[in-house]
């Protein structure tokens, strides 16, 4: 097969237990067939249990390592996962807006797993902006989703893809609606398009706590799989089922006292013989 390795950017937060932000978008690009590239938007302390601390860096800073990437290399696709606040986002945005990319696979980071606030409530609306000027698909959880349509929670699979729809309608993108936070034996997923198709993924709910991470890397591999894969529905497909078998080994990794990273690589290591 005539395989060009899709060369992906993660524009997130980092996290230096390796379970989310641009440690788990690396491992997700990777595992999903791409070269993964990093930009930093904040550096966050954080672990399996909690964010401590946010630091920012100058914006002067964040466009220095956007030019930078783009000045060499030529990216096939952008993972844009904690904008953290107003000012960040418009940097973002507006580096995005001369600079092209064909995919664009936006995770709107507002709360961690662990509950912890990630994105300024000021920044909210700017973040609904960012949305609908460059992302080629959004991929939020539940209260994310809630957030971006300016409604109440979702309690049901089916009540959460009307507001999917309702997002995708609205923003003219994709949205991949993702039942994690819902009750029940099922943790589906669906890609919504701004027509109101949806392409369901059905996936049992895997028991464990052991989740952190998990929007940064199916937002990632999606990302890299929409260069790979011959629709985004297909991409959706692998990620999903890719991101469930890393959930489903997760408890295997023993990292941290709180809710643990996912396994990265375990279907990596099933293919090869090793796990």
């Amino acid at each position: 097969m005539n395989y060009q390795q899709p060369r992906v950017l993660s524009i997130a937060g980092t996290d230096p237990t390796g379970g989310a932000g641009i440690h788990a978008d690396l491992k997700s690009i990777a595992a999903a067939g791409g070269f993964g590239m990093a930009v930093i938007t904040a550096l966050v302390a954080q672990n399996t249990q909690g964010v401590r601390e946010v630091h920012t860096p100058p914006q002067a800073f964040l466009r220095a390592q956007l030019e930078a990437v783009f000045d060499d290399v030529a990216v096939d696709a952008v993972k844009v996962g904690m904008l953290g606040d107003a000012p960040t986002t418009a940097t973002v945005s507006h580096f995005l807006a001369t600079h092209p990319v064909p995919v664009v696979v936006v995770d709107p980071v507002m709360v961690a797993t662990s509950g912890d606030r990630l994105l300024d409530e000021d920044a909210e609306e700017a973040l609904r902006e960012f949305v609908r000027d460059h992302a080629t698909v959004v991929t939020p959880n539940v209260p994310e989703l809630a957030a971006l349509c300016e409604t109440s929670l979702a309690s049901a699979f089916e009540e959460a893809l009307d507001q999917g729809r309702a997002l995708a309608a609205s923003a003219g993108v994709s949205v991949l609606v993702k039942g994690g936070h819902l009750a029940g034996p099922e943790a589906s997923n669906a890609l919504v398009t701004p027509a109101g198709e949806a392409h369901t993924i059905a996936l049992p709910r895997v028991k464990t706590t052991n989740t952190h991470g998990t929007g940064c890397s199916l937002s990632s591999a999606l990302a890299t799989r929409m260069r790979i894969d011959t629709s985004a529905a297909a991409a959706a497909e692998w990620s999903s089922h890719w991101l469930h078998e890393a959930i489903s080994h997760a408890d295997e990794l023993h990292v941290g006292r709180g809710h643990g990273p996912i396994d990265h690589f375990h279907a990596l290591r099933r293919l090869a013989g090793w796990g």
